[in-house]
């Protein structure tokens, strides 16, 4: 039944674009260059998908080259026009969406549900951005001289360099890239080396629609490799602004490297997020919302449930719960819609889990729905796990630590100041939510008090944002913002413009020539 689902499915390949099984990922277009191949499996069957080149140094001062030319052209196009293309795409998203949305299931592992729903992010937020694109506003200041005015705009900033990971191999480019191109930037793709085709098929369309409108393949363009591909990027002071999404570890040597020559940084890092379970919670809502932040994308979103902080008084209550839920979860195939857990990206995010389990178990935890990996008919990867749930310490090492996989932690509270003590007692600071039905419990969380991270939600869970929203976390989360509200700012420079419309010139602290 698996195979019979994927043969049947593998026709996105061809709407893609992607048919052949080598694709050259250095420019706009296709460049099949000679450097060595990156080979993408799936997790979900272990299947080789294709084969993409990486990006040499020659070629990938090709690109950036390119990019600069195209910027000169871009940067002129009135920002309403931009948006004109960028709404261009998302109707091609639109037609594509079926085909990306399996690809992103097939070359990630996450549920086609959770592919389409990645696709539809980037459709919202081309509308995003196209709103955006009549909405560039400066401000006009009164001037302290007479007869001066002064008012300040927003620039192109240049080259955008987006560095993204496996786990929202599309969206997350998206969220950058439409907002930067809106703003007049031009763009240059890192996708991660564990889905590069989900980056080709992205360009595919956004190619088609730049060849339409006889404008410059540099506009987006993708460079393929691992980290040193990366490195070339954020060591170039011709890219003015890197946006890095990953691990923490990642985050701090592209924030050093891009400090260093005084360049830009956005970064989206680890989250390490946790749901504050109040005595008066909807435990409808607690269930709903901790199952799927815990396990939807199997535990690989940075915004999944990692620790569920339960009131003392109904802990046990909630732990048979979930307990009781676990088993009924449909784990394999995530092309089928009927399975709510696919698999882990590959075999190292494998073992990271299964050493994770052991350290638990060292540090004095116990388990209320044992971990371990799957096996037999519908699991030959060898990436699918049990989706688990411990009962553990806040302060444990193991809990300070994000691990990116289907792992729940139980921590128990007795008044609600030590609850948020506890939600804020980690490196990371990414999402957070509490569920309750106390109006000053749920004050108290959003208050200056209460949570330290970029996104607090009451009654709902941490998995998730909307992209009208700024999205991104504090500390070691990495202090970026993406998407919506006014992050477009960051992709930008501000200009103070003074304008002297009298005879003469007056000079600070009244300072004269007699010329």
């Amino acid at each position: 039944m698996l195979n019979q689902i994927i043969e049947m499915d593998k026709t996105f390949l061809k709407t893609l674009g992607l048919q052949d099984i080598n694709h050259g990922t250095s420019t706009g277009q296709h460049s099949f260059g000679d450097g060595p191949l990156i080979e993408s499996y799936s997790p979900v069957d272990g299947q080789l998908i294709g084969k993409v080149t990486t990006t040499s140094k020659e070629e990938y001062n090709q690109v950036v080259e390119k990019a600069q030319e195209a910027f000169k052209v871009w940067r002129t196009i009135p920002a309403p026009k931009r948006g004109e293309i960028i709404r261009q795409y998302g109707n091609e998203l639109r037609r594509y969406k079926d085909a990306l949305g399996r690809l992103v299931s097939y070359e990630m592992g996450k549920s086609l549900q959770e592919g389409w729903g990645e696709v539809q992010e980037m459709i919202d937020i081309c509308d995003f951005a196209v709103g955006l694109s009549r909405q560039l506003y400066g401000l006009t200041m009164h001037s302290e001289r007479p007869n001066h005015r002064m008012y300040e705009q927003w620039h192109p900033l240049g080259i955008v360099g987006i560095i993204s990971a496996f786990n929202f191999p599309v969206a997350v480019w998206s969220w950058n890239s439409m907002l930067a191109l809106v703003c007049g930037d031009v763009c240059i793709w890192k996708p991660s080396e564990k889905t590069p085709l989900c980056a080709v098929a992205c360009q595919n369309i956004f190619h088609k629609v730049l060849k339409e409108n006889n404008l410059p393949e540099g506009i987006s363009c993708i460079v393929t490799g691992d980290y040193k591909v990366g490195e070339m990027m954020t060591q170039d002071k011709r890219v003015p602004l890197v946006s890095a999404t990953g691990s923490i570890r990642m985050g701090k040597i592209v924030a050093a490297a891009v400090a260093s020559r005084l360049g830009r940084s956005i970064l989206e890092l680890g989250g390490n997020n946790a749901i504050i379970v109040s005595s008066s919670a909807d435990l409808k809502l607690v269930l709903t919302g901790a199952v799927f932040g815990a396990v939807g994308t199997a535990g690989q979103r940075c915004t999944s449930t990692r620790r569920l902080i339960i009131h003392d008084s109904i802990y046990d209550e909630v732990k048979a719960k979930l307990a009781n839920a676990y088993p009924q979860l449909r784990i394999g195939n995530p092309l089928d819609q009927n399975n709510h857990v696919g698999p882990l990206i590959d075999k190292g995010a494998v073992s990271n889990y299964l050493n994770a389990l052991e350290e638990i178990k060292k540090q004095g935890g116990s388990f209320v729905v044992e971990g371990g990996v799957l096996e037999g008919e519908g699991y030959e990867s060898g990436c699918y796990v049990q989706p688990c749930i411990a009962e553990v310490k806040n302060e444990w090492l193991i809990v300070q630590e994000e691990t990116f996989a289907p792992i729940l932690y139980l921590i128990k509270y007795s008044d609600i100041e030590e609850a948020i003590s506890y939600q804020n007692g980690v490196p990371q600071g990414l999402s957070s939510a509490i569920m309750t039905n106390n109006l000053r419990e749920s004050e108290l969380f959003l208050s200056s008090q209460g949570s330290d991270c970029g996104i607090a939600n009451v009654n709902i869970g941490t998995s998730g944002a909307e992209i009208g929203g700024a999205f991104g976390g504090e500390k070691e989360t990495g202090g970026g913002r993406e998407s919506g509200s006014d992050s477009w700012k960051a992709y930008m420079r501000r200009q103070t413009n003074t304008i002297n419309y009298s005879t003469e010139i007056p000079l600070a602290q009244g300072i004269k020539f007699d010329f």
